[in-house]
């Protein structure tokens, strides 16, 4: 269900770490006006418990609509990171591509505003909101690799 939604252009509701295996991570992150207006804060994230991904998305019924603002490859060349939004605005997400563009995973964050660039530290991707918040990620941890 993953897969085929991200094929589509959408994305599953929930805030979440989600798998094109359909398995799924809680993520919890607090909206900008947690820090707003000080451009460049780091953006509060951590993630959660495991969820059934399929339950989620059935009990909802609703999708969001996938708006890429940028992809970038990899330092490695293992991939590339995607970001973005959904069709409300405080809606943002950010994936983790395949060599292919096909998807490792996303994270969807209701209140996390949309994503429109990354830089790396190593293999440390820096995000960046629209409100120029930063939220940083170890692409080598378990659940990012």
């Amino acid at each position: 269900m993953v897969e085929r939604l991200w094929t589509a252009g959408e994305m599953p509701p929930r805030d979440g770490l989600y798998r094109p295996d359909d398995t799924g991570l809680e993520v919890h992150v607090q909206g900008p006006g947690a820090y707003h207006p000080d451009a460049g804060q780091p953006i509060p994230f951590r993630l959660g418990e495991p969820f059934d991904v399929m339950q989620s998305i059935e009990e909802d019924g609703n999708t969001a609509e996938v708006d890429t603002y940028f992809e970038s490859p990899l330092p490695d060349g293992s991939g590339w990171m995607s970001g973005g939004g959904g069709q409300m605005g405080n809606i943002g997400y950010l994936a983790r591509l395949n060599t292919d563009r096909s998807l490792r995973w996303v994270a969807v964050m209701d209140y996390s505003n949309p994503f429109v660039g990354v830089r790396y530290e190593g293999l440390t991707a820096v995000f960046t909101n629209d409100w120029r918040n930063l939220l940083t990620l170890d692409l080598t941890g378990p659940a990012f690799a």
